[in-house]
């Protein structure tokens, strides 16, 4: 794929960077991390078009409610390579979510 990313899919990538093993952060928390807390659905498409994957860890990205979401490789290799690290996946969504969330900090 020779897809040029824009600077909001650029953004994206550099702060899904932050997200350690065994952590998840949300869309909306990354929206938010780039300053457009509004586009939650665009972060999720900017995952989508990660060249990347899953050395960009967008994996670890999941809905604010701690569902899994969607990943470009389908939702099962999300929820491995969540197991892989340590999250803990029940019915579609995040074990102790509150626990395993990436706390951002917003400048």
């Amino acid at each position: 794929m020779n897809y040029k990313l824009t600077d909001f899919e650029k953004a994206v990538l550099k702060v899904i960077k932050k997200i350690p093993t065994g952590k998840v952060g949300t869309y909306r928390q990354i929206a938010k991390a780039i300053k457009r807390p509004n586009a939650f659905r665009a972060v999720g498409n900017a995952l989508n078009k990660n060249p990347n994957a899953p050395r960009l860890p967008c994996h670890r990205v999941v809905k604010s409610d701690g569902k899994i979401g969607g990943y470009r490789s389908g939702v099962k290799k999300k929820i491995a390579l969540l197991k892989k690290e340590g999250i803990e996946v029940k019915q579609g969504k995040v074990k102790d979510f509150t626990k395993v969330n990436y706390k951002f900090y917003y400048s």
